[in-house]
């Protein structure tokens, strides 16, 4: 292995700590908010920051191996690699926000809420566990499965929110604590976004095609 080459597997390293980390905050975080545990949730938060300097190394690295002119398709790859630390600091950013809320609802009555939580955690992880996959065997066929999967989360999410606005409605008493359930809905929602980023970069960093907003663009007037 060359040095290049030795520096571009160290790269690949760091973005792979990095999701594996961003992977278990998320599951963590969503922990905290179903047992009801405070100091899980300040967990969450405390290993956040061992998350924003893996994005800083990643970032300084890349940008040195960008500065040697590497051939396209290593020049790709750093590119998906910055890209990918990116999303993979947000996703990090939304388990905060939804730590935050459990620990505040875990100094609260418990309210039991008409959706399920859990189930949807469930399919954002599966997410970001395929795309991490995906991105290590360089797979585009399931980078290409994942994108769709993003529709799924949304559909949950409209249906979750709907759900926590009507029970709201019927008992106001309820309404602070239904609050932070819907913003817990939200970040899953966007963790799922940045998830499906992530697989639109793997696609791009082997066919070198960039498909985002892809469906927008080739949406007819009034369907956008």
């Amino acid at each position: 292995m060359t040095h290049h080459e030795q520096e571009l597997s160290d790269l690949k390293q760091r973005l792979l700590s990095m999701g594996s980390r961003a992977e278990l905050a998320v599951a963590q975080a969503v922990e905290a908010l179903v047992q009801r545990d405070a100091d899980l949730a300040r967990e969450v938060k405390e290993g956040d920051a061992a998350i924003d300097q893996l994005e800083i190394e990643i970032d300084d690295q890349a940008v040195l191996l960008l500065s040697h002119a590497p051939l396209a398709g290593d020049l790709r790859l750093v590119l998906v690699i910055m890209r990918a630390s990116q999303n993979l600091e947000r996703i990090a950013d939304e388990a905060c926000k939804i730590a935050n809320r459990a620990r505040d609802l875990a100094e609260e009555p418990p309210l039991k809420v008409p959706v399920d939580i859990s189930r949807m955690a469930r399919l954002v992880l599966d997410m970001l566990k395929q795309v991490l996959d995906a991105f290590v065997r360089a797979d585009i066929e399931q980078a290409r499965m994942i994108i769709p999967l993003d529709k799924e989360v949304d559909a949950l999410h409209k249906q979750y929110g709907e759900s926590l606005v009507a029970s709201m409605t019927r008992d106001p008493a309820c309404i602070q604590r239904g609050l932070h359930y819907l913003t817990v809905i939200k970040r899953l929602e966007r963790i799922a976004d940045h998830a499906k980023n992530i697989a639109e970069e793997v696609v791009f960093m082997r066919e070198a095609q960039d498909i985002r907003h892809a469906g927008k663009l080739s949406a007819t007037p009034g369907e956008a």
